[in-house]
């Protein structure tokens, strides 16, 4: 159930997501929280039926345009947040992590005002989810992912970011196993010529 009053309304599409870290906190500042996340995308497009178009990974938050390949982008989400919750927080726990007593804290505190999480609640409920319905808003939100990390200073050019897709895009390779727009399609749900280009 989303909070935020965005709802996956057709499971099977792809759509932008972005998952925040409770508090806005600066967590992914860490390289090895950042592999975790970029470990389990990998595990879900192998294992789970994910499919990402875009993706990258902020100080306290992440925004991916994924798609599920067995239609059930809810429930691939639900999962995902859990896993990478549940890993994060295990490495906070037991890493050379500074800021371990804060940071688990304010992970607990946080499931106060919720009952789903009962010791700790890393990612905020809700998440955003817009649907991709065509080809303008497609690009229009590749380019906000890709050029996050040039807005806030990180670097001069958004390949220039290890953790986003836009190394996919300019140089064929990254992090993350990602399916490029342009990329043939394997199985059509649509007659629609946008969704022709969008891999099922």
């Amino acid at each position: 159930m989303e909070t935020d009053g965005y709802k996956i309304r057709d499971q099977s599409k792809p759509h932008y997501i972005t998952f925040t870290v409770v508090d806005w906190a600066d967590v992914f500042t860490r390289k090895v929280y950042k592999d975790i996340i970029v470990e389990n995308l990998n595990y879900c497009i192998k294992e789970k039926g994910m499919i990402v178009f875009g993706y990258v990974i902020m100080s306290n938050h992440i925004h991916l345009i994924i798609q599920s390949a067995h239609n059930d982008l809810s429930g691939l989400i639900r999962d995902f947040k859990k896993f990478t919750a549940k890993s994060i927080i295990n490495q906070i726990k037991s890493g050379k992590e500074s800021r371990r007593k804060w940071l688990l804290t304010l992970f607990s505190k946080a499931t106060e005002t919720h009952s789903r999480n009962k010791t700790y609640q890393f990612w905020r409920y809700g998440n955003h989810p817009e649907e991709i319905y065509s080809p303008k808003f497609l690009w229009s939100k590749l380019d906000y992912i890709h050029l996050n990390p040039v807005r806030s200073g990180l670097v001069e050019r958004a390949s220039h970011y290890v953790y986003s897709s836009a190394i996919n895009y300019v140089e064929g390779d990254g992090l993350v196993d990602v399916i490029l727009v342009d990329t043939p399609v394997i199985n059509v749900h649509s007659d629609d010529a946008f969704w022709k280009s969008i891999v099922w």
